[in-house]
């Protein structure tokens, strides 16, 4: 995986332990991936269906209670030259909302790459274009998850 920065300046030395859950926003769907209580694996979750933004917080909110996660990362979307998407205005806002809405601390992450990535991982398994389309969300949220956990390893 290549080098990619925390967009935050936050401190996230804290969060040494717990939950954490990983997002990847579609105009569709919303991908999501959680990891286990010391971060040390990391596995899909269900699928989100994009609708209001209504629906998404309580989506959200009902993830952290069950898994009692202790932060959320929202993959933030670059072209990959840098330059800001349309789809990243869309992550900046929804990480905002969240922060503003959930006791705990949201951070953005680099996604560049990560859906093409996670495309490649899974035809490399085997996956069929149906499965592909099916796990491609999740398992881009899998791959911001652990850049996100190797920057914060490293700090």
């Amino acid at each position: 995986m290549q080098q990619k920065e925390t967009i935050n300046h936050e401190d996230f030395s804290e969060i040494t332990s717990g939950r954490i859950i990983a997002i990847d926003l579609g105009t569709k769907r919303i991908g999501v991936a959680i990891c286990d209580e010391l971060q040390l694996t990391i596995r899909p979750l269900e699928m989100i269906p994009r609708r209001s933004w209504k629906i998404l917080l309580k989506q959200i909110e009902a993830l952290i209670e069950n898994f009692d996660a202790v932060a959320v990362v929202v993959g933030l979307p670059f072209h990959i030259d840098g330059r800001e998407s349309d789809m990243s205005v869309d992550a900046r806002k929804v990480a905002r909302n969240l922060s503003l809405s959930v006791s705990i601390p949201v951070f953005l992450q680099d996604e560049r790459l990560t859906t093409r990535s996670a495309r490649d991982s899974l035809y490399e398994r085997g996956a069929n274009r149906k499965e592909i389309s099916k796990q491609l969300d999740s398992e881009a949220a899998i791959l911001i998850l652990s850049d996100f956990l190797d920057r914060k390893k490293q700090k």
